[in-house]
């Protein structure tokens, strides 16, 4: 595995930040780490890259525990903070290679900053300052410093936050393209991020994962409840909508259009059809939206 978490909790005074928290990432996935503000996923980050010890429980990368061998992982790991730091007076390059002799690349120095430039796609900014940039090239920085000493995992922290739609796309497929050759892990509030970067999801909300499956399944709605938009003709009332079998909640859009909430697992257009005939409608239209994992993510985080 190229990280393993076991029953790691961690406490802030009297605050449970993580409370028993376990999973295992398998070399060459991107998985999602997500939940609302305050859930712990920037304080589980903390944990897998060293910053932070738990306060029970353990942390590996690639059988290097966190605690005892922090040394071993943190050669291991490529991070990018939420708040991106970086030295805004050093130019691109000057910069990166600063970072490489931090890591003690010595004649590789070169080459590998010259591939992280081309990689990150910095090379038409090369004559900048950092503090000159726009904040999609700080993140392309942030970016290649995660990557000068490359790592077998990459650990990001909001790493799409405060772009424009164009940097936000830029980075996504910078992202991608790692994924296919790294382990990534990245936090973020953009759920169309998740559904097109990543091939799992771990949820947490209160410090406890609540969900934690692959991206397909998460929106296939596999056990959740079914909603049903349908529109009828004409009237009808709640009361009627709700005696059919396995609906679980009506409620009025517009109009003659509602909104069917069925039970688990329960399909139930056939017995809407079969309602309307009974009492005389016609079904103007009918259709299953397709799931949301914005919509997944509050059912499991607004409990």
């Amino acid at each position: 595995m190229s990280i393993t978490v076991n029953h790691i909790s961690k406490r802030y005074g009297a605050q449970l930040a993580l409370d028993d928290v376990s999973f295992s990432i398998n070399p060459g996935e991107i998985v999602g780490l997500l939940g609302p503000n305050g859930a712990g996923k920037s304080t589980m980050m903390k944990i897998i890259t060293c910053f932070i010890p738990a306060s029970s429980g353990e942390a590996r990368v690639f059988g290097f525990d966190t605690r005892e061998q922090s040394l071993e992982v943190r050669k291991k790991i490529g991070y990018l903070p939420e708040n991106n730091p970086l030295y805004t007076d050093m130019y691109i390059r000057e910069y990166l290679e600063f970072i490489a002799g931090l890591h003690q690349l010595g004649k590789k120095t070169d080459s590998r900053v010259a591939e992280m430039m081309e990689v990150t796609g910095l090379n038409p900014e090369k004559g900048k300052k950092i503090g000159a940039l726009s904040k999609g090239f700080r993140q392309r920085v942030g970016l290649a410093q995660a990557l000068i000493h490359d790592p077998e995992v990459l650990i990001l922290d909001e790493p799409t936050s405060g772009l424009d739609p164009n940097q936000l796309a830029d980075i996504r497929q910078l992202i991608v393209n790692i994924g296919k050759e790294k382990t990534v892990m990245l936090s973020t509030h953009i759920m169309q991020e998740v559904e097109a970067m990543c091939s799992r999801a771990i949820i947490i909300n209160h410090g406890k994962i609540v969900a934690d499956d692959s991206t397909v399944n998460l929106l296939s709605g596999t056990g959740k409840a079914i909603c049903i938009i349908v529109e009828f003709d004409q009237g009808i009332t709640p009361d009627l909508l709700k005696k059919v079998k396995g609906v679980s909640r009506v409620s009025r859009i517009t109009g003659h259009t509602w909104s069917i909430e069925s039970d688990s697992g329960t399909d139930v257009r056939q017995e809407l059809f079969q309602l309307a005939v009974t009492n005389q409608l016609s079904v103007l239209s009918m259709q299953k939206p397709a799931n949301r994992l914005e919509d997944i993510f509050q059912q499991l985080t607004q409990k």
